[in-house]
């Protein structure tokens, strides 16, 4: 490691056990090691005792930086695997991390602007930021052109550093765990880490952020389901974002849509079908839908309206894997564990010499006494996490691609259990996948793979004779070399055959003219011509070798 490498780990440990965090360490036999490693080489007290767990996590994610506060967004959702007081003090930094100055900000969008000031594009620029977060943070104002009232996002100064001296250190670390761990190298942990850098890059350039929000809006535009708010790209550079104003109940305030009537079950449900059609429909998804980044409309509760902000990280997904993906979810619905084996081996996600067989008793191993819980109580984060072990026995590695959706999914299933704990996952999400499975095969896909193809066939419909005739002359000219090839191959082959039985005859000469030459002196000239013989028949069957 580099000193500096050094220095920002010791930061991060230092961070750690300064608010205490070593209390998570769970006290079995082996965590043994750890916990004397940090009794012996840190021994550094908590300072701040007089706070609860959950806020010392909070707090030094916070310190931390960018890289571990998205780590802690993601952690919030899942009220299914921490305690409330734990989960509660983690959903704050999904919007209320500690703010940038306000000036600094203003200076920024100036800055962005062209070294304009603020008052000549907007009008009630309020200079406290309305919500603040780990890459960003937005203040409110109105357009001076038409009156609508805007939010403006600014990338928090001087962050780039930070997230690239924590991420060479995760690369670092990410290097030594195949050393470390038996099944390291099948977590494949360098691309998983180069998937989640950057995705953190990508979100410090607003300009990809504001094209993404285009591109959603318009794929749920008239949608009942999801309203994504109007970006104003004019004014939009890398640093800043203008974008609509939007009001609406905050996705993780449960009491307040229940007071406002919302209906909470189709509200739920209308999560998990927005989900599978961003990923399905459109392959292109947002992945960052934690509840910061959620509102409810306040219009029609009975019909409720989602609201999607933040489309910094976005992911999509290639046909194969979708089709793949798709008959996996239905075949484990169906309880076809087969089928969900020779998917795995098909689609490449375990080696091709896989046991069939094995890989199917394991996973109905699995899954089966999941299967005897209702619906509703059945977590797909707790399916994956069995799968995910169950998959060591047989080499399957991580899908880099899968890792944004399988994260999304997970905040999905987060949002879902808190709106409706009752919510059944499953029961909501199969109609909706074999439908779709059933477009792509049916006789309407091809229908209207035909129509998308039409226009290029009617296009190249003059071409077809003079392509057919070129496809025979390449044909034409191709067997011809692969002949010619043939031949030189055959004839090469007798060459050989020749020059081995002339080295085979010219090794004989010179080893009977060597004997006689030492044992039979008095012959004469007799040696002397066998080896001369022998090493002329050699030079011609080294001439029949070139």
């Amino acid at each position: 490691m580099t000193p500096g490498e050094v220095r920002r780990l010791y930061f991060i440990i230092q961070t750690f056990l300064s608010y205490g965090l070593d209390e998570l360490i769970p006290r079995m036999r082996i965590t043994l090691p750890l916990r004397l490693w940090r009794r012996t080489l840190f021994w550094m007290p908590n300072r701040h005792k007089d706070r609860l767990l959950g806020e010392r996590l909070r707090l030094a994610l916070q310190e931390l930086g960018p890289v571990w506060i998205k780590f802690g967004q993601m952690l919030s959702t899942r009220r299914d695997l921490f305690p409330p007081q734990i989960a509660d003090q983690l959903a704050m930094l999904q919007d209320k991390v500690a703010p940038f100055d306000g000036v600094l900000a203003k200076q920024q969008i100036e800055k962005a602007m062209g070294d304009i000031p603020v008052e000549t594009w907007f009008d009630d620029f309020d200079i406290n930021p309305l919500a603040s977060a780990s890459i960003a943070q937005v203040h409110t104002a109105r357009l001076k052109e038409n009156g609508k009232e805007v939010v403006i996002k600014v990338i928090r100064p001087d962050i780039l550093p930070v997230i690239k001296a924590d991420m060479k250190l995760i690369h670092r670390l990410a290097r030594w765990v195949p050393r470390l761990l038996p099944d390291g190298r099948r977590l494949r942990p360098m691309e998983v880490v180069r998937e989640y850098e950057k995705t953190l890059i990508d979100e410090l350039d607003l300009l990809r952020e504001a094209a993404n929000a285009i591109q959603l809006r318009r794929n749920f535009e008239n949608s009942p389901m999801l309203y994504v708010p109007e970006v104003y790209s004019d004014y939009c550079s890398q640093n800043m974002l203008v974008m609509e104003r939007i009001y609406g109940i905050p996705i993780s305030d449960v009491a307040q849509l229940e007071q406002h009537g919302t209906n909470m079950k189709l509200l739920a449900e209308r999560g998990v079908q927005v989900f599978f059609t961003q990923v399905f429909r459109d392959s292109f998804f947002h992945a960052d839908m934690h509840p910061g980044n959620i509102f409810v409309s306040y219009e029609h509760p009975e019909d409720p309206q989602y609201i999607g902000i933040d489309c910094g990280i976005v992911g999509s997904l290639n046909k194969e894997d979708k089709r793949y993906l798709a008959e996996n979810f239905i075949a484990f619905f169906n309880r076809d564990y087969r089928k969900v084996a020779e998917l795995h081996v098909d689609s490449g996600w375990v080696p091709p010499d896989t046991n069939v067989e094995e890989f199917e008793f394991a996973i109905r191993t699995v899954c089966e006494p999941i299967f005897e819980k209702p619906l509703a109580d059945i977590s797909f984060g707790h399916v994956l996490l069995n799968l995910f072990n169950t998959a060591r026995r047989f080499n399957m590695e991580v899908q880099p691609q899968l890792v944004l959706l399988q994260k999304t999914l997970l905040y999905v299933e987060g949002v879902g259990r808190q709106l409706y704990p009752q919510l059944d996952l499953w029961k909501t999400a199969k109609p909706f996948l074999e439908t779709w499975i059933k477009d792509q095969v049916g006789i309407p896909s091809l229908i209207k793979a035909c129509k998308e193809k039409a226009p290029f066939w009617i296009e190249k419909m003059p071409e077809l004779p003079e392509l057919i005739y070129n496809s025979l002359r390449q044909h034409k000219q191709l067997q011809h070399s692969v002949d010619k090839i043939a031949v030189e191959l055959q004839v090469n082959h007798v060459r050989q055959g020749q020059s081995r039985y002339l080295f085979g005859m010219g090794a004989t000469l010179i080893l009977s003219g060597t004997l006689l030459l030492i044992n039979r002196p008095d012959w004469e000239m007799m040696p002397a011509w066998l080896i001369a013989g022998g090493l002329v028949i050699w030079l011609i069957g080294w001439r029949k070798t070139r």
